[in-house]
């Protein structure tokens, strides 16, 4: 096999001249080196990339489809991934990643760098279904998850020689601003919404900074009335179905609370309210251990919630802020009641308190402000 080495956009390339089928095609393979790097580097990676090829004649000869091997590791990957996960990873696939490489008919062995690139920028700027614009970085970094995956799937198998996805660039993200309501507008919310079913579980979402999914998953054994303490240590969410599972998002979404004498009220009047309502239905009650349900004992799905809260708002007139809003709302209120960082971190259980930083450094601004008038009238001239 003959090859030549080539620069392209500052980064060396090995160009392979190659015969497959009887046609002469070249491959051009990106070295992950800058046009700086030591020449001597340069050919040793050059030559080991041509001694790869001639050992590995199947990845030449290839000619399975990179859109179909997606589904390959898929069908692999799901005995190691929980249900979820498995239908977003399927989703995507399905609705974003198959159609395009399918049309575009490229080969596993033939993904580059730049194939892959195109797809990004494509996606980013046209990739919505509705065609009202492109995807948001947040969604590209998961369809390189996915793409990453199949191509060290691919590499593992030895069908391919390399990843080229570790090369490929995502579009800068953009500094998300956080809405949420302070503590005037909370709690103009929560006495607009009173007389709202749904009013009970806007008081515990609110109260403890929970997600969707873990006020929705609380059960009766979450919370213990003798004790007056309330445990977060199950979940309910929603991809094609509604999945229940026994365990939170990290280790340390698993904690507990104390129950004050109003929200222990509140939980002993919704367990009042429930065995009222199995009465009255008999034996068509959905019967099951969730805390926040219909009055026919059918639990809320965390899709109705989301349109249910929007409708709401609009009834009300109140300032749009979405559901998991209220979560950042609770740490707006408790950096406003003065307590640190480490307090908001525990109590909305982030696993690091750079996340918790990162989140919601604009609510330290009241710091900030104390530090800038003080060193400003340390600056003062007192003569």
């Amino acid at each position: 096999m003959t090859g030549s080495l080539q620069i392209k956009n500052n980064r060396y390339y090995a160009v392979l001249n190659l015969k497959i089928d009887g046609k002469r095609k070249q491959k051009w393979i990106n070295m992950g080196l800058d046009e700086k790097a030591p020449k001597k580097e340069v050919n040793k990676k050059f030559r080991d990339i041509l001694n790869a090829y001639e050992t590995h004649p199947q990845v030449l000869s290839s000619k399975i489809l990179f859109a179909d091997y997606l589904y390959t590791w898929l069908n692999n990957a799901k005995f190691h991934i929980d249900e979820v996960t498995f239908q977003h990873y399927q989703d995507e696939i399905k609705t974003h990643i198959y159609p395009y490489f399918k049309q575009l008919n490229v080969s596993l062995s033939d993904v580059s760098k730049d194939v892959l690139q195109r797809y990004f920028i494509e996606k980013h700027e046209n990739g919505r279904i509705d065609c009202n614009g492109g995807l948001s970085v947040t969604t590209l970094k998961h369809h390189r998850n996915v793409i990453n995956q199949t191509l060290n799937f691919a590499l593992k198998n030895e069908l391919i020689l390399q990843n080229p996805c570790q090369f490929v660039a995502l579009p800068k993200k953009e500094k998300y601003e956080y809405a949420f309501y302070n503590q005037e507008e909370l709690q103009h919310f929560l006495i607009s919404v009173r007389s709202e079913r749904l009013y009970p579980l806007y008081v515990v979402t609110v109260v403890y900074g929970l997600r969707k999914s873990e006020v929705l998953g609380i059960k009766w054994d979450s919370i213990d009335l003798n004790n007056k303490t309330l445990t977060i240590k199950h979940t309910r969410v929603e991809a094609k179905t509604v999945i229940a599972k026994d365990k939170t998002k990290t280790q340390s979404s698993y904690r507990s609370f104390p129950l004050s004498d109003e929200m222990l009220d509140l939980f002993v009047r919704l367990k009042n309210d429930e065995r009222k309502n199995q009465k009255l239905f008999g034996s068509e009650y959905n019967k099951n251990d969730y805390v926040f349900k219909f009055e026919n004992g059918v639990p809320y799905s965390p899709n109705y919630i989301s349109k249910k809260h929007n409708k709401i708002l609009k009834q009300y007139g109140l300032k749009h802020i979405r559901f998991h809003d209220l979560r950042h709302s609770c740490a707006s209120l408790l950096n406003a009641q003065g307590f640190t960082l480490k307090d908001i971190q525990e109590w909305l259980g982030h696993s690091d308190i750079q996340i918790t930083a990162n989140i919601y450094s604009h609510l330290d601004i009241k710091r900030k402000q104390n530090i800038s008038n003080t060193i400003s009238h340390a600056l003062q001239d007192n003569g």
